[in-house]
């Protein structure tokens, strides 16, 4: 009998943190925390009472009251959405007041007093209603002084599983996400075209600061403009002025409808989270002056699909003389068909007409009408770009070969483990079948790869198919975007990122906490990764100063144009290295060619 009750309360035990993990995971209020305790409590005082008594149904009833009890806690306590503020603490001290072309603002000081902030900032009208899947208009101008000092609302998303996203965390950088600080989740809207400023606080009109102009990454699908590891602040206090975007992804960013075509004054469709993104561009030109920045010295910047969108606007002609160079991390859709993020316009409108169909319309004005937290949850992708005649006039790589691209340098490159994350929980190839599985990224050419690449057990096996997908998905298109700008004799300057750490190290975005200085303090972490992540900043800033990202305390950097067969390695070491997958582009060059 006792070591039945022993048993039993170590099995209440369990559960009962079983219980609190789940508040965690799932972000319950604080109030949620202090009744499960309370709960708990109440059944260490009554159980041994309980448990003494023989009458079984009263031992059920108990158990059941108590089971409730916890469900409705949790259900009681869910999270509320939340607005991220841009400080910490509870008393943030305000700037002077600024006056833009919509109304007079004023944002935050960091801690130090250093950076001035300006989160949610509005570059555009909501695109909500009827604009909904329209080309993005004027923000509204606003009477009295606008208080920006909280980030706004991400664009409509798929939520990820909190579950999904607790253990990502764990597996992605080695840590226990356990906090009490972030009991909410965060808020998510239609109306999502702000941006986020950051300047050097005795920055003023005239100074002519450099712009570094941040796009986020996410598929097209997800992401949000105020993530920590391209936080702004720490480059901003280093001289420039540091602005990020949200923009609409998925089905309200990438939607495309005859429907659309037709209603459209420029015949678009398709490309509405792209036409943001210009927007937002066109705003900072037309304001950025305020705060003290250039606007003949704007250095576009993304990473993964925002890696991509860099590139869109790199070619799209309604951007042209709205910035002057590119910074592009691990994506591109350059090459003759984009491996991704990229897709024809009759592909896109088939979607679009599944999608209709899906939600039972007939019509673009009934999917208008369909509630947003409904229509985010479509089966049907839209996470890619497309030739649309007005945003994008043609394959990309075709405006490179005219010559008509918009920027006038570009730095750009890809990380040593790019496709990882992507492969994790996907089927891989034995020895038997790794030729046959290097046919989805190689075509009649894999054959070729494995020549190049051979194997001799089904762990290597597994082992150069994840490294073959990251240099087809990711490294190709940062080749051939530098063979097209080379070609043109325009700058251009090719990285290699292979640090290791016990975070995320060189996977998928896995270079963007050292690019923007913004190195968690925790184990993860050593003073290696810090000095590593200086030397990229240096490389950075003079870049977005000048063009050309070498200095005189920083290893020689030298340019595509006049070593295209060497990279840049930025890992343990920073120099010049003979690029290793020459032979492997050359490759996909060819199988490139065959696709008609």
């Amino acid at each position: 009998f006792h070591m039945k009750k022993k048993i039993l309360f170590a099995l209440q035990i369990i559960v009962f943190i079983f219980y609190l993990l789940y508040l965690e995971i799932y972000k319950n209020r604080i109030f949620g925390w202090v009744i499960a305790i309370a709960l708990f409590a109440c059944i260490l005082i009554i159980r041994k009472l309980v448990l003494s008594e023989k009458t079984w149904w009263k031992k059920l009833l108990f158990n059941l009251i108590f089971i409730a009890a916890f469900i409705g806690n949790a259900m009681l306590s869910a999270p509320k959405e939340e607005q991220v503020k841009a400080y910490e603490g509870s008393n943030p001290e305000y700037t002077e007041e600024y006056t833009v072309n919509e109304g007079k603002l004023v944002g935050i000081f960091n801690e130090d007093k250093s950076v001035e902030v300006f989160a949610g900032v509005p570059y555009a009208a909501p695109p909500v209603g009827d604009l909904r899947w329209k080309e993005p208009k004027p923000a509204s101008k606003w009477d009295g002084v606008k208080v920006c000092d909280t980030y706004a609302p991400m664009a409509m998303q798929k939520r990820s599983n909190p579950i999904y996203a607790f253990g990502s965390q764990i597996v992605g950088y080695n840590e226990i996400p356990v906090s009490l600080n972030d009991n909410f989740i965060e808020a998510m809207s239609e109306d999502c075209l702000y941006l986020n400023i950051w300047k050097p606080t005795d920055a003023k009109p005239g100074d002519n600061l450099p712009v570094l102009f941040y796009i986020h990454g996410g598929s097209l699908n997800s992401g949000q403009s105020y993530y920590y590891a391209y936080n702004g602040e720490n480059l901003a206090s280093k001289g420039i002025i540091f602005v990020d975007i949200a923009y609409r992804v998925g089905v309200f960013g990438y939607m495309a409808d005859e429907e659309l075509i037709a209603e459209s004054k420029n015949g678009t469709t398709g490309n509405y989270g792209l036409l943001d993104q210009i927007a937002a561009l066109q705003w900072v030109n037309d304001n950025i002056e305020v705060f003290g920045g250039d606007v003949s010295n704007i250095t576009i910047a993304g990473e993964s699909a925002g890696s991509s969108s860099v590139n869109a606007v790199c070619v799209s002609p309604l951007a042209k003389g709205l910035f002057r160079r590119a910074i592009a991390e691990s994506s591109g859709i350059t090459p003759k068909v984009p491996y991704h993020t990229f897709r024809d316009m009759d592909y896109a409108l088939q979607i679009g007409n599944s999608i209709e169909e899906e939600f039972n319309c007939k019509s673009i004005d009934e999917l208008r009408k369909v509630p947003a937290d409904e229509l985010v949850y479509t089966s049907f992708q839209n996470n890619e770009m497309t030739v649309d005649g007005y945003a994008i006039k043609e394959q990309p790589y075709l405006t490179y070969l005219k010559g008509e691209n918009n920027e006038e340098a570009l730095f750009n490159g890809y990380n040593g483990d790019e496709a990882d994350a992507f492969v994790m929980f996907s089927e891989m190839p034995d020895v038997d079948s790794y030729e046959e599985y290097l046919k989805e990224i190689a075509g009649d050419y894999a054959s070729e790869l494995v020549k190049e690449m051979p194997v001799t057990t089904d762990n290597e096996a597994k082992l150069r198919y994840k490294e073959l997908l990251g240099v087809a998905w990711f490294a190709y298109s940062h080749y051939t975007w530098s063979e097209l700008m080379s070609a043109e004799d325009r700058p251009t300057y090719l990285y290699y990122f292979t640090k290791d750490n016990k975070g995320l190290g060189d996977w998928h975005s896995g270079e963007m906490i050292y690019f923007y200085g913004n190195i968690p303090d925790n184990n993860n972490y050593d003073e290696s990764d810090r000095a590593l992540s200086e030397t990229i900043q240096s490389y950075i800033l003079n870049y977005v100063k000048t063009g050309n990202p070498n200095g005189s305390d920083l290893p020689e950097w030298k340019s595509y144009n006049e070593a295209p067969d060497e990279i840049l390695l930025l890992g343990d070491t920073v120099g010049m290295e003979k690029n290793k997958y020459n032979k492997l582009f050359a490759i996909f060059d060819k199988y490139m060619e065959s696709i008609e």
